[in-house]
């Protein structure tokens, strides 16, 4: 098994590809390059959304794709927090 974190085995592979890609075939590769076996490919697919989550190189896009974020511009990468629906009333019941 490689010495590398999944999340840098990730950037290699998007890296090396010209467009986004779903996160479940971007896993399977991930997995592949990790030396995964079955077990461990289930194990693992949860910290590897959490890792693409928080690292600030990806981007999830829309339909559950993913891309590195230096592809996109900031408009596209950031959210309008003003599209965001707030319940302000869930309190009272």
């Amino acid at each position: 098994m490689s010495s590398k974190s999944m999340i840098d085995a990730a950037y290699e592979i998007m890296s090396r590809q010209n467009n986004s890609m779903p996160f479940l075939d971007l896993y399977k590769k991930v997995s592949e390059e990790m030396g995964y076996n079955e077990t461990q490919f289930e194990d693992n697919i949860a910290q590897c959304y959490t890792d693409l989550s928080l690292d600030s190189r990806f981007l999830n896009l829309e339909g559950n794709n993913w891309d590195l974020k230096k592809r996109h511009t900031y408009s596209e990468s950031v959210m309008d927090t003003d599209a965001i629906a707030i319940d302000e009333d869930e309190d009272d019941e």
